[in-house]
């Protein structure tokens, strides 16, 4: 049974992916009081979480020794690929937590990978970036075949932050997959108006100001606003992971057989941005220098 030991119940939960997500998620599972155990590919990332009491899993099969097992890597492909070596080593006590961005088509691949093992699955992922990841505020879109299953998890996710269980197993990919959507055309426009203001000389932080608890108001005009207009891009977001979103998002659509030519187009621009190779581990607001270049800006 899914529990926190701190509700007479002692769970082992195991985390591979210590990336700019998986380090403050880890945190915060051990600030919840959970028994944490990590694992990277690059095994010195695994080092805070081990400092701060967690322990470092010399072989990612040793994952199969924890209750729960939850992955938050790169993409669909290297989840398929690390969850495929444990697999086997997986009953019926397991519970596997992709919370990593896929597409539908491999969610719905590991999910059989999983199930046919026994162990419970769930797709998992996450909004809010590494500032929801370190206050413990992500939004958390789950995608379970079993209320069960999802409610006996909760003491998990809310060390993390807010779970909504939206539908059956590859609901929850789909509800990120529209999330960076509207996070990708937002930041588009959000560009477009800073870029706008810049040229006329209207001060974009009295901007900001203005709009604060308007309609057009947002966390992306905010943060990202700011971000634009000083010019840094520090990654929370990466562009080399929007763009696979917004690849993902089109996939989608063309599985049901629709068209999105908004989202199309700012994948179009996100493929000119990562066209330059400095450009792909920026903060996913660095669309704001495709913009600029577009304009003979920059």
């Amino acid at each position: 049974m899914i529990k926190n030991h701190k509700y007479g119940f002692h769970m082992k939960i195991a985390l591979l992916g210590i990336g700019l997500m998986g380090l403050p998620m880890g945190h915060r599972l051990l600030a919840a009081g959970f028994e944490l155990s990590v694992w990277n590919r690059s095994p010195e990332k695994c080092k805070p979480l081990v400092e701060a009491g967690g322990m470092h899993l010399k072989s990612i099969t040793d994952a199969s020794d924890s209750d729960v097992i939850i992955t938050m890597l790169a993409d669909g492909t290297i989840v398929e690929s690390m969850l495929g070596q444990i697999a086997p080593l997986l009953s019926e006590r397991h519970t596997i937590i992709d919370m990593s961005s896929t597409s539908l088509n491999q969610v719905q691949q590991i999910a059989r990978l999983i199930t046919q093992t026994g162990a419970a699955f769930m797709d998992a992922p996450v909004s809010g970036g590494v500032m929801g990841a370190e206050k413990g505020t992500l939004a958390i879109m789950v995608g379970s075949d079993s209320s069960r299953v999802f409610d006996q998890a909760l003491p998990v996710f809310s060390a993390m932050g807010r779970a909504v269980r939206v539908g059956n197993i590859g609901s929850g990919q789909l509800s990120k997959l529209a999330n960076q959507a509207i996070v990708g055309g937002t930041i588009g426009i959000v560009a477009e108006a800073v870029l706008l203001l810049e040229q006329a000389g209207v001060d974009p932080i009295a901007f900001r100001d203005a709009l604060s608890g308007g309609f057009a108001d947002s966390l992306i005009l905010q943060l990202h606003g700011e971000r634009m207009a000083s010019r840094r891009f520090t990654p929370g977001g990466k562009v080399s992971t929007q763009l696979k979103d917004e690849k993902n998002i089109v996939e989608a659509a063309k599985f049901y057989n629709l068209e999105l030519p908004m989202t199309e187009s700012i994948l179009k621009r996100y493929e000119s941005l990562c066209g330059d190779p400095s450009c792909r581990e920026l903060d996913h607001s660095a669309l704001f220098i495709e913009l600029l270049r577009r304009n003979n800006l920059s």
